[in-house]
């Protein structure tokens, strides 16, 4: 999160058991994400970037514009919520990463997404 921009996100995953197939290794997740503009202008997502790595080690990375779609503005005080999915050939992995964003003032940002796991209901403890 920059120091300037107060662009706080929360995640939060489900595992979808009737889109999986373990035997084939197909593990599909979906996330819900809400970002947060705790910042004193209006800010806009344009990008985004994904690190993402299965249980097995297994690295890819995503980027592409906006989200679900969309490039959200958030003025000050709001936030937006979208939920997308991630597929993994392990029952476990974890995805982080970023938004590329700007503000009011055209100053361009990163709002770091943290690393969160993707797992299937009671695989950890």
């Amino acid at each position: 999160m920059s120091a300037q921009f107060a662009i706080p996100i929360e995640v939060e995953t489900f595992y979808v058991e009737n889109q999986s197939d373990a035997a084939a290794e197909r593990f599909v997740f979906a996330y819900t994400i809400t970002i947060r503009n705790q910042s004193e202008q209006k800010v806009k997502l344009l990008r985004r970037y994904w690190s993402i790595t299965d249980a097995n080690g297994k690295h890819s990375e995503v980027y592409g514009d906006g989200v679900i779609g969309e490039q959200p503005e958030l003025p000050p005080g709001t936030s937006y919520t979208y939920t997308s999915g991630a597929v993994l050939e392990t029952p476990v992995g974890t995805m982080q990463g970023h938004y590329e964003m700007t503000a009011a003032s055209g100053e361009s940002f990163h709002a770091q997404i943290p690393v969160f796991r993707l797992a299937i209901p009671n695989i950890l403890n």
